[in-house]
């Protein structure tokens, strides 16, 4: 199975900025690790959208897959109660 490649927003390096580097760190291995899965277990659909949500510590990550592309973009990392609020 080929490798997806991974993409960022724009807007999402405004949200790395305020992440603490320890938690940057695993999130950044997370989303490294959509590379050759890009829907890994504990991964959920969001309803009504062509995007994905996973988990890391108290934080979300949403991404949207292009299977036909082969890539991954990150479309927003936040807290919860940020995640949800895109522009």
């Amino acid at each position: 199975m080929a490798e997806y490649r991974i993409f960022f927003r724009k807007s999402v390096w405004q949200d790395i900025e305020k992440i603490p580097k320890k938690s940057l760190q695993q999130i950044m291995k997370r989303i490294a690790a959509l590379a050759v899965d890009p829907r890994p277990p504990g991964c959920e659909k969001l309803t009504g959208q062509e995007r994905y949500r996973i988990r890391q510590g108290t934080y979300r990550i949403l991404y949207a897959l292009r299977d036909d592309e082969l890539t991954v973009w990150v479309v927003k990392i936040g807290q919860r109660k940020d995640v949800y609020r895109l522009k």
